[in-house]
């Protein structure tokens, strides 16, 4: 589903206007939830699920081509965990 789809779907569904407000909407959303994912705090959609920042530390990888082992530096990366009506409806 592209961006376009679902703004399409969300003006079916909502009728927020025209497209044009709708996807102004969505695109204030995304901008609230990443800027509020970035500075570490936790969103948590009830029945859907949630989204946290988590550290990963150091590692060891192995270069695919060369095979020759190099260091994956520590990161921070985003987890999705999916509410238990997500996980029902998927099933």
């Amino acid at each position: 589903m592209t961006k376009a789809d679902l703004v399409d779907k969300i003006h079916a569904k909502a009728g927020l206007g025209t497209k044009a407000a709708t996807e102004q909407f969505l695109d204030a959303a995304i901008s609230v939830l990443s800027e509020t994912i970035a500075n570490g705090e936790q969103v948590s959609f009830t029945g859907f699920g949630s989204f946290k920042v988590v550290e990963r530390s150091e590692r060891k990888g192995r270069n695919p081509r060369t095979g020759e082992e190099c260091l994956i530096p520590a990161s921070r990366v985003v987890k999705f965990t999916p509410g238990k009506a997500l996980k029902e409806a998927v099933k």
